[in-house]
């Protein structure tokens, strides 16, 4: 475990675009290419028309926008300004957003026309348009930096809404400078370092990207994820180094031809939002052979905590590694104190990159954010995951499953995640999810929804699975049902959205 080294009193993270040399190039986007020093000067600019726009520092200002020059200029122009930047993801609709606005008491809601015309307007809040205002906002005379405190409030991340209402995640300048420098830390990032961002820019891995790109003086290329051919094409065209994705992103990548322009280009990927089974590490080591596989774990509320050494893939496929710097990671029993070595236990995160609650929400903060355990370095305020893992002899971490999913049957706890990796290794789903579902006789039944491999029928993928399964899992474990699909519905940071197939199954 790595501590977190003094940062400055007022925060350097508006001031973060100021480490690149000048003339190198920051940012690719669909308007254009821009150094350093020009995404600098836009920045300030922008910062000083959202102050003429009448907004104050603290205020919250909301942005709906796909991956353009404006998604990335706002975070910065939002903290010069010493606003606080409630990114908004440009997959939610209308009803979401106006509950993300009203909740976060946003003053400023800027995006595109079509999007602002779906949406009715709301008192107390100012409506810019990009197609006839960011000319405009972006014309005026620099702001001065604001240089807020650096436990100030940076943005209110908002959750994807896939388990209720979106609720704001409250992350402070000190969290986003020490997770942008802890990931380019262990990532190895360099100014030669160019990274294709794919990720939404609202979701905390997508905004991880920029921010530590940034600090170790790399280039970020935007890029709006349409079909997979599409990012193939952008990796070859702006010679990629280095690629983010979540399970169901991975599995659309995997499935299509790589040129070797693209694939021998990359030099990292990595991956978070869920674990990534076997045989998709193999192709994945296979596919990119200079590139180091960075196996991640972490959540929103603590900004990243995980990864494996890409030395051990290998060795340790199923890992999700140990602390990264700046985070300690405690797997404690209920009572808080530590399990032992190979005992399941709850994932605890500590440290300076833990944030500082939900907003406007005291009931679930209190709920989730609590007294760290006694055996904390850190001590002081941590996040309780409610997932389960297990801490092996070397202090290498296994993730289990989340402790309100585990299926009950016939007396038995049954990860959904260990029934799921099981159906993926034998070659016949291409995506599934793992339920328990009510039963007389078991208390639950295991369902299984699946969609079939690709070139599979379902007949065919059905025999190969139920053989599978049967040769893999002890008895309790197999699936009693399977639902096929064509495919299963996604959140909109891209993840499996099991609770929407929870909803749909009761």
């Amino acid at each position: 475990m790595t501590r977190s080294r003094p940062i400055a009193a007022s925060s350097p993270l508006d001031r973060l675009i100021a480490r690149g040399a000048p003339d190198a190039e920051a940012l690719v986007a669909p308007e254009g290419s821009y150094s350093y020093a020009a995404l600098d000067v836009l920045v300030s600019r922008v910062a000083g028309g959202l102050l003429a726009a009448g907004v104050r520092p603290g205020d919250r200002v909301a942005s709906w926008i796909g991956k353009t020059l404006a998604a990335a200029v706002l975070p910065f122009a939002c903290w010069r300004a010493g606003l606080v930047h409630v990114p908004v993801n440009p997959a939610l609709k209308a009803p979401q957003v106006a509950h993300i606005l009203a909740d976060s008491g946003a003053v400023l809601l800027i995006t595109g026309r079509a999007r602002l015309e779906s949406l009715e307007p709301m008192a107390g809040v100012k409506r810019l348009c990009l197609e006839e205002d960011w000319t405009d906002l972006a014309d005026h005379a620099p702001a001065a930096p604001a240089s807020p405190d650096a436990d100030a409030l940076a943005a209110l991340l908002y959750t994807s809404g896939s388990t209720g209402r979106p609720k704001g995640v409250m992350v402070s300048h000190a969290n986003l400078w020490l997770g942008a420098e802890a990931v380019a830390d262990y990532l190895r990032l360099s100014p030669r370092s160019r990274v294709l961002a794919l990720l939404p820019l609202s979701f905390d891995y997508g905004l991880s990207q920029l921010l530590s790109t940034l600090h170790a003086g790399g280039t970020v290329i935007l890029h709006d994820y349409a079909l997979p051919q599409h990012a193939v094409r952008a990796i070859a065209r702006h010679r990629v180094t280095g690629l983010a994705g979540v399970p169901p992103l991975w599995t659309q990548l995997l499935e299509i031809d790589w040129p070797d322009e693209a694939r021998l280009s990359l030099e990292h990927v990595t991956n978070s939002g869920g674990h990534l089974p076997e045989p998709m590490v193999k192709r994945m080591t296979a596919l990119f052979p200079n590139a180091r596989l960075y196996l991640m774990y972490g959540l929103t509320e603590a900004f990243r905590s995980t990864y494996l050494d890409p030395d051990l893939v290998a060795q340790r496929p199923g890992s999700i590694g140990k602390a990264i710097p700046h985070a300690e990671i405690l797997v404690v029993r209920p009572d808080g104190s530590l399990t032992d070595d190979g005992e399941r236990g709850e994932l605890v995160h500590c440290g300076p990159l833990v944030a500082q609650g939900y907003w406007n929400d005291p009931v679930r903060t209190a709920e989730r954010f609590r007294p760290a355990p006694p055996a904390s370095v850190y001590g002081g305020t941590a996040v309780w995951s409610g997932d389960i893992a297990v801490r092996d002899k070397d202090g290498f971490l296994s993730f289990v499953g989340r402790n309100d999913e585990m299926i009950k049957t016939a007396g038995n706890r049954v990860s959904p995640t260990e029934v799921e990796e099981a159906a993926l290794a034998t070659g016949a789903v291409r995506e599934c999810a793992a339920f328990g579902v009510p039963d007389a006789r078991l208390g639950q039944a295991i369902l299984l929804v699946a969609s079939p491999a690709a070139g599979m029928a379902e007949a065919e993928a059905e025999t190969a699975l139920g053989k599978g399964l049967r040769q893999a899992l002890p008895n309790f474990m197999v699936p009693a049902h399977v639902m096929w699909r064509d495919a299963l519905p996604r959140t909109p940071n891209g993840k499996i959205d099991r609770a929407r197939l929870r909803a749909e199954l009761v």
